[in-house]
């Protein structure tokens, strides 16, 4: 049988998340602080994807087996894969809709907040990280530099404030998401296929965790992990999370 031929996907792929090891390992230590000082202060983790499938992210690390309990999703269907595709897309350009999300969620000064959004300009995006500041909120932000800083400063999908999501954020994560993020050409097919951003981000997005429950273990903290609802036990031990944390995650 023939070897499958990926045209150079899974090494490109990896590359990427290497260039994020390697690269931005610094800033990644220096958001799972703020993680471990939110655990520590019995904080919820609040965390948003500003549209399309950057929301899956947000999706990944919500109650999953070996993930934070206190994650809180800013859960908007609206914005996610799970709408109508035209219907999310124009959503994600629409001003001020991703501030009355936030809105929704009432977050409190001093909270933290992981937005995720590879192209980091559209509106969903940057409203929700404007509403975030104007509350006080802490912003860890995913995303891509070549999008923020190749996209023409008059693109239509930008915020009208010309922003990007790292001019608001106190820590950023450079994903390295190509502009387009399609990362594989077959020759004789134009388009590019095979895109990468989910893979990235969701690696950082559990690196994230990693880092923060090693931080945890440091500082003498028991940090608060789920474990499979499908493994023998689960979801007896899960069973004192769910206590603690359903009366203040509107998702559980």
């Amino acid at each position: 049988m023939a070897a499958l031929n990926d045209f150079g996907y899974v090494e490109k792929a990896f590359a990427n998340i290497r260039e994020v090891m390697e690269k931005q390992g610094d800033n990644i230590k220096q958001a799972a602080t703020m993680m471990a000082d939110a655990i520590a202060a019995d904080r919820l983790i609040h965390v948003y994807g500003g549209g399309g499938h950057t929301t899956l992210v947000m999706g990944e690390m919500f109650f999953r087996a070996g993930g934070l309990s206190n994650i809180n999703p800013i859960m908007e269907t609206g914005l996610s894969v799970f709408n109508q595709a035209l219907k999310y897309l124009e959503l994600e350009r629409c001003v001020n809709y991703g501030a009355s999300i936030v809105k929704y969620y009432d977050l409190q000064p001093d909270d933290l907040l992981i937005i995720f959004h590879n192209i980091g300009i559209n509106p969903a995006t940057i409203d929700a990280a404007l509403e975030a500041k104007k509350c006080g909120v802490k912003i860890i932000a995913v995303s891509s530099s070549y999008w923020q800083n190749e996209m023409p400063p008059n693109h239509f999908i930008r915020h009208p404030s010309r922003k990007n999501l790292f001019d608001l954020a106190d820590v950023c994560i450079d994903d390295y998401n190509p502009v387009g993020d399609a990362i594989v050409n077959v020759p004789g097919f134009d388009s590019p296929i095979g895109p990468v951003s989910n893979l990235v981000d969701f690696a950082i997005a559990h690196l994230l965790e990693i880092e923060t429950v090693r931080q945890c273990v440091e500082r003498g903290l028991v940090p608060p992990v789920w474990r499979s609802a499908n493994a023998p036990g689960g979801d007896e031990f899960n069973a004192a999370l769910l206590k603690k944390y359903k009366p203040r995650i509107k998702s559980l």
